[in-house]
């Protein structure tokens, strides 16, 4: 089994910053990808960002040159910096991973979703 383990939501001011963290844990052979989604009451999950073990980033227009997406893979741990942050950047935050296995079998899972909200 994995775990995705969040931190980092919290209530900031508008145009403030906030860094989330995503710690993976468990039976991990390795994982390409690590990504970041969001979502706000009564639409579908979004995907915000994504990185590729190798480094390579791909963000939602929303949040290009706001948002930065790293990793850690000795840490299996994603980060997620968030400046100028806007009102509408208002969501639960959820960190995904797609994970091969010790056991080579690959799967997908979820963090537990972290608050961020921006409101002065």
């Amino acid at each position: 089994q994995v775990q995705l383990v969040e931190s980092g939501g919290g209530l900031v001011q508008p145009v403030g910053s906030l860094r989330l963290s995503c710690a993976a844990s468990g039976s991990i052979f390795s994982i390409p990808a690590m990504g970041w989604y969001h979502q706000v009451p009564g639409k579908q999950r979004e995907l915000v960002a994504v990185i590729t073990s190798g480094g390579t980033t791909t963000y939602a227009d929303s949040v290009k040159g706001r948002f930065t997406i790293s990793r850690d893979n000795a840490k299996n741990t994603a980060y997620l910096q968030m400046n100028s942050l806007k009102p509408e950047d208002t969501a639960v935050y959820y960190c995904n991973a797609g994970v091969i296995t010790r056991t080579l079998a690959r799967t997908d899972y979820w963090g537990q979703g972290t608050q961020v909200t921006v409101s002065s």
